[in-house]
């Protein structure tokens, strides 16, 4: 076997791990009601404050119709809020409702408690290390 074949397979081996390890496959991200798509647009919304639904499918590589559908689901559930932008009335922007801000800081919590609980009986140079490492790959991947 090649070397870049035995490095897929280690990599593959070691995505199984991790998505196990925090349940990233689960139907539900952290026990919730929630999708892992579903809590990362979520996310960028609540990072970028008010965003256009191009900018969450540039950050999270995903199709119009997938977000789309999201969107509704998110906004269903009074989730997030559409207003029409000022600059160009062809887009909307997308910001969390106070509702969907509570969502969203219960579940970044949760997550944050989570890989916590993973870690916790690290000691502290083990946590840094894998810090390093994590940062490392990071980089590695960054700079193809």
């Amino acid at each position: 076997m090649t070397d870049t074949k035995v490095a897929v397979q280690e990599i593959r081996a070691f995505n199984r791990f991790y998505t196990d390890i925090i349940g990233l496959l689960d139907a539900h991200l952290l026990n919730s009601d929630y999708s892992l798509s579903e809590v990362r647009t979520m996310y960028e919304i609540y990072t970028g404050k008010s965003v256009q639904a191009s900018q969450i499918m540039t950050a999270m590589h995903i199709d119009k119709s997938y977000l789309s559908r999201i969107l509704k689901k998110l906004e269903k559930e009074e989730l997030i809020l559409k207003m029409p932008s000022e600059e160009d009335a062809r887009a909307s922007l997308i910001s969390l409702t106070e509702k969907g801000l509570k969502v969203f800081k219960a579940l970044n919590r949760t997550s944050d408690e989570q890989i916590g609980e993973l870690i916790g009986n690290l000691p502290a140079r083990k946590q840094q290390e894998l810090v390093n490492h994590m940062k490392a790959i990071q980089g590695i991947l960054q700079h193809k």
